[in-house]
């Protein structure tokens, strides 16, 4: 092995050593399940997952029809309690409305031209109002199914419509943003432009003031019955998607990043401003809102997720839900007032319980639940897209829920210990099962469900040992309908062991070692150039020059100090199940048998030893790593590595042939350095006993261990010749020149 004097332009040693392991790594292990991070990663059926980590009985979710289009985007209910509901496809000429009788089966009501319809609304006479887009025009269709044109508000989205106390029809406009009024004689005019481009959802509230939100402002707007308007907030986000309200408390539902040109809210223009004339086509550069979009499917995802505001009475706004992901379309509330979320595009119903507290209430099959409707009795209407059904939500709960874990990998084989719970029944049950096995997926050539028999004290996993494990919780609700509530799931398993590895081996540059003393450095000489301190890389990587000197904030580090003679041996080694190591460390020389012992029951990766109690020659060290630390001594491992050869060299090389002479008054030196084991490092002299100078061989490079040697010097004088092998072993010559 060759050490070239380079390796002495670095300074401290950083030995990389792996993070810190469990000392009792091969002990019993507990898979927690508490969070709703956790929950939700399982398949959930019927069951509810808290933000807090609480698992309950979900309200029961009935499939009422579907339908033929792959969009439901409105529904709305007559005071018969039939429900009617369309959406549409981005293909065809004509979109349908669905009726569902209290008592019958749904049919479809009516089919009008067009592609999608976005709002429905019924008057007092129990007609049906529906508006078609794009190109939006207002139809209304009596009992018998027959529609007319009802209003042409001559722009291209309808996006709301509700009716007031006196029956006059509100219409929510894009792309001019403007909300016209209705009269039931079927007379419109422009009651408030909101200068944005879309009015993109409206409600009335108890005093007669319209809600208004916007975008891309996303401003939430208050019109009173004169037309006078005001900014409730502006949102973050750019569309205001929903808005509910419930007990004079206004929720709205934000989606999308605004454009950078949104610098600040527009102004609401008077309802007795300069009318902006409506057209029939788009205007230049004015896009439908991201949420829904106009005639066709929805996109995929929209940045930023979505955000949730409540507006009290008097004004005070705050944010009180918020999701990176899932995208709000609607707001209905709960037989007990709290608020509920459809979103997509995982189909995910939420309940807002309180400011700090949410629930996913409800996974819907579909991708998206796309509308919300508060029907009588506590229960609640919903609709989907991609695949366009109708469901009734609540208010009772759920007989029995199941959730399915998502599957536990202990990355080894092992064995399965009990299974705890904490709950409270409230008169219902929980039940536990298991399965094992050893492909990441669940399927036929796992181990079948088997039931754990918990009590106070756990309950034995019955499954065979495996690499793989999952759970099914069931939760049955009591005879009085109410939930059980399942906060903790603990799993315990016992990994078996699995013996260390030692990666790699390397020996650091000679005559260095990792813990000096001031004493030790004051015995020592040095040679020329060589550092105090020596830096190199982790164990496996390449070496690279550095000044001289301490590298400081080298913690955690182990530090060569310069040290004659001295061998340092560093490795990288791990355990796959994170046990605690200690390593034998033993020598040999390349041709010998027998392993002698330098050093046993060590922690470090490192260790360092004294050359010069060996004889010159090749060397080998062999290192073993065993887990007896953290296992019994039955069960204990260990694996070895030895390390590639190595030379000790504590003999000086020695100066050869010298030849002296002496003409004209110049004198000329001649000799040869050679050494048994190591190359020539570097050759210097000194005249009467001055600084010592630097003397290249007759090749100029310093490249084996037999090197010429020419020096020439004018007068009598004394030289002194010094020369030094790769092992900083030295010889001096003196010359007295006569």
């Amino acid at each position: 092995m060759n050490k070239r004097s380079t390796a002495y332009a670095a300074a401290v040693i950083f030995l990389l050593l792996p993070a810190a392991l469990n000392a009792c790594a091969v002990d019993t292990h507990v898979w927690e399940q508490s969070d709703q991070s956790d929950f939700v990663r399982g398949t959930p059926k019927h069951i509810s997952i808290r933000s807090d980590g609480r698992l309950t009985l979900a309200p029961q979710f009935t499939e009422l029809d579907s339908t033929s289009v792959p969009y439901l985007w409105a529904v709305a209910q007559d005071s018969k309690g039939d429900l009617y509901y369309a959406g549409g496809a981005p293909t065809g000429t004509t979109t349908k409305i669905f009726v569902l009788p209290r008592h019958a089966k749904s049919k479809v009501f009516a089919e009008l031209p067009g592609l999608e319809i976005h709002s429905i609304a019924v008057d007092s006479e129990d007609r049906v109002y529906a508006a078609v887009l794009p190109d939006a025009k207002i139809y209304r269709i009596d009992r018998y199914g027959k529609s007319q044109v009802f209003f042409d508000p001559k722009c291209k989205y309808v996006w709301s419509m509700v009716f007031d106390r006196a029956g006059n029809l509100f219409v929510a406009t894009g792309d001019s943003g403007i909300v016209y009024r209705v009269t039931p004689a079927g007379k419109g005019t422009e009651f408030a432009r909101t200068g944005e481009t879309h009015a993109r959802s409206m409600i009335i509230d108890p005093a007669g003031n319209l809600i208004v939100g916007s975008d891309p402002g996303g401003l939430v707007i208050r019109i009173s019955p004169n037309g006078e308007s005001f900014i409730l907030y502006q949102a973050d986000k750019r569309e205001i998607t929903s808005l509910a309200e419930r007990d004079g408390v206004v929720y709205a539902s934000a989606v999308g990043g605004k454009p950078v040109s949104v610098s600040g809210p527009p102004p609401v223009l008077p309802s007795n401003a300069p009318a902006v004339a409506p057209t029939g086509a788009p205007r230049a550069g004015v896009a439908p809102p991201m949420l829904p979009p106009a005639v066709g499917s929805l996109s995929a995802a929209v940045a930023g997720g979505s955000d949730v505001y409540s507006i009290q009475k008097d004004g005070f706004a705050e944010k009180v839900w918020s999701n990176s992901s899932d995208i709000v379309y609607s707001i209905a509330f709960d037989a007990r007032g709290r608020p509920l979320l459809a979103s997509g595009n995982a189909g995910l119903i939420y309940r807002i319980d309180s400011d700090q507290v949410s629930t996913v209430l409800l996974n819907a099959a579909p991708t998206q639940v796309t509308a919300l409707l508060d029907g009588e009795n506590g229960v609640v209407y919903a609709t989907t897209g991609n695949v366009g059904n109708v469901y009734a939500i609540g208010p009772a709960l759920e007989g029995t829920g199941t959730l399915e874990s998502d599957v536990l990998d202990v990355n080894d084989f092992a064995r399965w210990g009990k299974v705890h719970i904490t709950n409270s029944l409230n008169g219902g049950s929980v039940g536990v099962e298991t399965r094992s096995g050893n492909v990441n997926r669940p399927q036929s050539n796992w181990s079948p469900w088997a039931s754990v028999p918990v009590s106070e004290l756990g309950g034995q996993i019955p499954s065979p040992p495996a690499r793989f494990l999952q759970y099914r919780l069931t939760l049955r609700a009591s005879p009085s309908h109410e939930s059980p509530e399942v906060s903790l799931i603990d799993v315990a398993y016992l990994p078996r062991n699995a013996a260390p590895k030692i990666q790699q081996i390397e020996i650091a540059p000679v005559n260095y070692n990792e813990s000096p003393t001031s004493s030790a450095l004051e015995r020592n000489v040095m040679p020329s150039g060589a550092p105090n301190t020596l830096s190199v890389p982790a164990v496996g990587q390449k070496r690279t020059v550095s000044p001289p000197g301490p590298v400081e904030n080298a913690a955690p580090a182990a530090t060569l100090q310069y040290r004659k003679g001295y061998v340092t041996v560093r490795w990288s080694a791990s355990d796959p199940n994170g046990d605690s190591l200690s390593f034998l460390v033993e020598i040999k020389g390349k041709n010998d048998s027998v392993w002698r012992v330098l050093k046993r029951n060590l922690e470090d990766r490192f260790y360092s030893f004294d050359s010069a109690t060996l004889p010159d020659g090749q060397y080998m060290v062999r290192v073993t790593a065993s887990d007896a630390p953290s296992n019994t001594p039955e069960t204990a491992l260990s694996a070895s590595l030895i390390s590639d050869s190595f030379t000790v060299d504590n003999t000086p090389p020695e100066i050869a042939n010298p030849k002296v002479d002496c003409t004209g008054g110049k004198c000329h030196i001649q000799f040869t350095a050679r050494d048994a084991l190591s190359w020539i490092d570097k050759a210097e002299y000194s005249v009467d006993a001055g600084e010592w100078m630097a003397l290249n061989p007759v090749n100029k490079v310093s490249d084996s261990q037999s090197l010429d040697y020419v020096l020439e010097v004018a007068g009598r004088h004394m030289v002194a010749i010094r020369v030094f092998d790769d092992d900083d072993n030295v010889v001096v010559k003196q010359f007295p020149l006569e």
